[in-house]
């Protein structure tokens, strides 16, 4: 597909710029300058046509910081992988000398360089947008990503750039996608350039380097995969920066919009009251979970100690009994590769659909049975049983007058997963009692 990255400095509105594009604010937004680290794709369909867009970070090139340095290379990685250049610079501020510094890199780039000039609000700032021609690019375009004011001329230019054998090819089956979370610095960037094969995200051992949700597909052995890296989960009352909040939102709707969760765990630190907490969001988004141990290579081992980790997990996040553990190193690649085949599953387990008829004639009445053995006759009281829906599994209990006791709805859970399955998905239970079936109908009949 015809690609094109926007490129510039810091603070000069390109996430806007790339969010009014793709129609989406899929990039994080702010005054701070440097809020964009990672790469972040999008897709534009206008004029018939469909290409890719690429945000990219603020460039500094002649930074030594670590993250500018990083940031200048990820940049350069987006450069050599587009077909066109969009240059967004500043127009209330004119040529800065930042933008002189940057020419000589898009110079050398050999792609094609549109120069666009943005906060171009009004018609009569237009003039000032000429300024911009001393670069030495001859396509010139004065937007405002604001108030969308041009981008019209702009995405038909683009268009007519786009060939017809550029065109997507037809939509492959669905993904499934897969959200990387935990708290900052225990390797998440790292696991998922392990598992894309590339360097996708910026990897640095400051805490918080990324801040976009930074989105990447794969296919292994014909089943694509959408990984999403997401910002670390900091505590609410350790979350000052306006930046570092919407990280955490986006982070925690990553979730809520992914099939499966990669929850990682640092594995020389174990798991902290933080890690339950997002073990917590996991659960309740409805994501499938897998249990990541990161960072296995440096932690010193006897014949028990993944035994004795495992134990600690389950005694720290016990509502996350169903989720599976693997201990890997992104470092070193141990085991990176098994968590697809543990993704599939998940999917799979997840999206299973158990009949109604098997669910009454024999699940029911069996665990019916086996909770009056255990002295619980509540468990008697459970009259039909069906699934309602799946992605992820829920069941309606329709029982007697009152509802079945929590202990009795979790021996229910658990007696479904070891019958049915349901690999890493949470399973939900939603109860019908008698009572509230006939407040529902006289409700119903006054209607």
């Amino acid at each position: 597909m015809f690609r094109v990255s926007i490129v510039g400095r810091p603070n000069v509105g390109k996430s806007t710029f790339f969010n009014r594009l793709v129609g989406a604010r899929r990039a994080i937004v702010g005054d701070e300058p440097g809020i964009t680290r990672d790469r972040i794709y999008g897709t534009v369909s206008w004029g018939g046509k469909t290409f890719e867009v690429v945000d990219t970070g603020g460039m500094l090139p002649a930074s030594r910081e670590p993250i500018p340095a990083k940031v200048l290379e990820a940049v350069r990685k987006a450069i050599a992988e587009s077909d066109l250049l969009l240059w967004v610079v500043d127009g209330r501020a004119g040529v800065a000398p930042l933008d002189q510094e940057v020419a000589p890199l898009l110079r050398r780039a050999a792609r094609p360089v549109w120069v666009v000039v943005n906060k171009i609000d009004r018609s009569e700032a237009e003039p000032d947008a000429a300024g911009f021609y001393a670069l030495g690019f001859e396509r010139l375009f004065a937007v405002s990503a604001e108030h969308t004011r041009g981008l019209g001329e702009l995405l038909d230019a683009l268009a007519a750039e786009v060939s017809d054998h550029d065109a997507p090819s037809a939509p492959e089956e669905r993904e499934i996608a897969v959200a990387v979370v935990g708290r900052p610095n225990v390797g998440k960037s790292s696991l998922v350039n392990r598992l894309v094969g590339a360097e996708r995200a910026i990897v640095s051992e400051i805490p918080g380097t990324t801040r976009d949700a930074v989105d990447t597909r794969v296919v292994r052995d014909g089943v694509a995969y959408r990984i999403i890296d997401t910002a670390g989960i900091r505590r609410k009352g350790k979350t000052d920066a306006r930046t570092e909040k919407i990280s955490v939102i986006v982070a925690r709707k990553s979730l809520a919009a992914a099939s499966v969760a990669l929850l990682l765990v640092d594995a020389e630190e174990g798991v902290t009251k933080l890690d339950a907490a997002i073990g917590g969001y996991a659960c309740r988004s409805g994501c499938s979970v897998i249990l990541v141990l990161n960072k296995w290579d440096r932690v010193p081992k006897t014949a028990h100690t993944l035994e004795e980790h495992t134990e600690s997990i389950r005694r720290r996040m016990k509502y996350l009994s169903y989720a599976p553990i693997i201990a890997v190193s992104a470092l070193t690649g141990l085991r990176v590769e098994e968590i697809f085949d543990m993704i599939r599953k998940a999917a799979e387990g997840r999206s299973l659909r158990v009949p109604t008829s098997v669910l009454n004639n024999m699940f029911a009445s069996d665990v019916a049975e086996e909770l009056a053995d255990r002295g619980e006759p509540r468990g008697l009281d459970i009259r039909y049983l069906t699934q309602a829906r799946a992605d992820p599994p829920v069941f309606v209990v329709f029982t007697g007058r009152e509802p079945l006791h929590f202990s009795t709805e979790r021996f229910l859970v658990n007696r479904l997963r070891e019958r049915f399955g349901f690999y890493a998905a949470p399973i939900r239970i939603e109860q019908r009692t008698r009572k509230s079936r006939a407040r529902q109908g006289r409700v119903g009949g006054r209607t």
